[in-house]
């Protein structure tokens, strides 16, 4: 997909639209690509820049008009004073309805998947449809099946413990985690460096938060579309991860042909044919 950015320029645009939370607007950033009659939104992962999505931005904007989301803390955004993953899909909700978005199609990667899950059920007529790219309901059921939600989990400690991290330390942290990722490790430093930019009281916070959540009772009121895209190694889970997705009516379930949890580098023609077989062109 990256030889077609130099050949799909011309025909796109791009600027960023909204920011910062004082003004009112939402605390995310956001860059419009494209001016195609359907929207979609894309959100990227933990700790991820919206640039994760740069590809795919190019390959549907000749066609859709794309938001491309940058969550706050993230890859150098400014953070919020108080983080919380709630809020953040309260605001994206917002923001399609400020900018009067016609049931937008939503694609989500790693916590941008569930954050995508958490929209559809939270505002079951918002959206037209959702991509999820790995990501699961409930993600510590799948260690501990007997997993229920802590009522206090004490999220702002597992900020000041990030915080606490020396850089050094740090950026060793997040280049070995991110090798248990991606398998294309062409990528590698990009990713690695939008952690390392990334706020880590957010970080810390944020990660315990979706360490805390379980979304598997939150599927029912879901009535679109939407399209489960999964890492391969996911397909030894299977009876487990489809379990937690009964409850999407509507979701059809894929796994990876190889690669890891970076599916759009690691499996890139896979998924792009998982892709626009959902979403055409």
């Amino acid at each position: 997909m990256k030889h077609l950015i130099p050949l799909l320029l011309p025909f796109v645009f791009a600027g960023i639209i909204c920011a910062h939370a004082q003004t009112g607007g939402p605390s995310f950033q956001v860059t419009k690509t494209g001016n195609g009659r359907q929207s979609i939104v894309f959100i990227p992962g933990f700790a991820c820049s919206g640039d994760v999505w740069k590809e795919t931005v190019a390959l549907y904007s000749p066609h859709y008009t794309c938001y491309v989301l940058t969550m706050p803390g993230f890859a150098g955004a400014p953070p919020e004073k108080t983080p919380e993953l709630g809020g953040w899909v309260s605001q994206i909700a917002g923001f399609i309805r400020e900018e009067h978005l016609q049931r937008p199609v939503v694609v989500g990667h790693s916590l941008g998947g569930v954050m995508a899950l958490m929209l559809a059920g939270r505002y079951p007529d918002l959206i037209g449809k959702f991509v999820v790219v790995d990501a699961l309901p409930c993600l510590p059921a799948l260690m501990n099946p007997a997993f229920v939600p802590a009522a206090h989990p004490g999220c702002d400690a597992w900020g000041a413990q990030f915080r606490a991290i020396g850089d050094s330390v740090f950026y060793q942290q997040q280049r070995q985690g991110m090798l248990q990722l991606l398998a294309d490790t062409s990528r590698l430093a990009e990713i690695v460096d939008w952690g390392v930019r990334s706020d880590r009281r957010t970080l810390g916070n944020i990660y315990c938060q979706l360490s805390n959540l379980d979304l598997r009772d939150s599927l029912h009121p879901i009535v679109c579309p939407a399209l489960i895209m999964l890492e391969a190694p996911f397909a030894e889970l299977r009876p487990a991860i489809e379990t937690q997705y009964k409850g999407l009516a509507q979701g059809r379930i894929h796994y990876a042909t190889k690669g890891l949890h970076f599916i759009m580098y690691d499996d890139p023609q896979w998924y792009r044919n998982e892709l626009t077989d959902f979403l055409p062109l």
